[in-house]
């Protein structure tokens, strides 16, 4: 039975969707439900065809109607919990705090505790509500493996204020990231679309058609090791993945990117010195360092930034003193 909650989809296959997995399909045309999710809307029974439940290795023919009844979010109720994480600034509107790696933004699945947001809510009761039940007072966020930066808000009109920037661009967004590779210029600049990935639906990727425009600069610091480079990144747009996905494309992926990069059978062979020593990477070498903009109630420009944390120091300092 529908609620008026519900969301519904239909789709009447053409010859084009012959023998096409009902589960692949459908990823591909309903872009924020992975295909892991798809699965389960069919076994729980939402997703039919020709009026009848199915299984998600149904081979579609021609001709054949599809509903697909999406419910709402199931209630949850947070709970706050004792998180760690690094006081940068704090007012009556915002928190600019430094996210160390490793540690999720929002509750999702497979990260229901723990999370950024449990730990704001044991320092902050009163967070901007506009981010929903999950996300109260995000305004941004970062990969559980990017360390750095991030702004809260506090208030509904700073949460508006802070999205409204962030989503024209004026922003100032600076990273720090070890990759890959010595660049052959000192400065660059990625102008290149973006969309989910056709098949790995939890990927981004560089694509030709169909995708948001995605605009990154970059800077090289300096060369480490012969075989590194730390460059300074500042994405002016906000795409998910972006500065990992862009900078894979012009062949220079991130250290320990597992995604993006080398793959998690092959990442760590490149990341040993001569000598036999392991660089210790257990992560993306990304790092959010900078942040700038209007403050939401006093209307002046701020700008903060983050230590690097101490594992993106320790490699550093390995390459700068080792002759690979």
């Amino acid at each position: 039975m529908e609620h008026p909650s519900d969301r519904f989809y239909s789709f009447l296959i053409s010859e084009e969707g012959r023998d096409q997995r009902i589960d692949a399909f459908l990823a591909l045309r309903i872009e924020d439900l992975t295909r892991s999710r798809i699965q389960e809307l069919i076994r729980d029974g939402t997703v039919q065809v020709n009026n009848r439940q199915t299984k998600p290795s149904y081979r579609l023919k021609p001709s054949d109607k599809v509903g697909v009844t999406i419910p709402p979010a199931r209630p949850y109720h947070l709970e706050p919990e004792t998180v760690t994480f690094a006081l940068i600034h704090e007012d009556s509107s915002l928190i600019i705090l430094n996210k160390p790696p490793g540690l999720v933004v929002h509750p999702s699945p497979g990260h229901l505790t723990g999370t950024l947001v449990h730990g704001l809510l044991t320092h902050c009761r009163d967070l901007s509500g506009i981010g929903g039940i999950l996300r109260p007072g995000i305004v941004h966020r970062l990969d559980k493996d990017t360390s750095g930066l991030l702004v809260v808000a506090k208030t509904d009109k700073a949460h508006s204020l802070l999205s409204a920037q962030f989503k024209a661009g004026a922003v100032k967004k600076k990273y720090l990231a070890l990759v890959h590779g010595i660049t052959r210029s000192k400065e660059g600049k990625i102008d290149l679309p973006i969309a989910r990935h056709p098949i790995r639906r939890k990927e981004m990727a560089v694509v030709q058609e169909g995708g948001k425009k995605a605009l990154t600069f970059w800077k090289k610091i300096e060369d480490l090791g012969g075989r590194f480079s730390l460059l300074s990144v500042m994405p002016k747009t906000g795409r998910t993945h972006q500065i990992r996905v862009h900078l894979s494309c012009i062949g220079h992926p991130i250290v320990g990117d597992t995604v993006y990069g080398f793959r998690r059978q092959g990442w760590k062979k490149h990341l040993f010195l001569k000598n036999g020593q392991d660089l210790g990477v257990e992560r993306q070498m990304l790092h959010a360092e900078t942040l700038g903009f209007v403050h939401p109630e006093s209307g002046e420009y701020c700008e903060y930034r983050a230590p690097l944390p101490a594992d993106m120091t320790g490699t550093m300092e390995k390459l700068k003193s080792l002759d690979l």
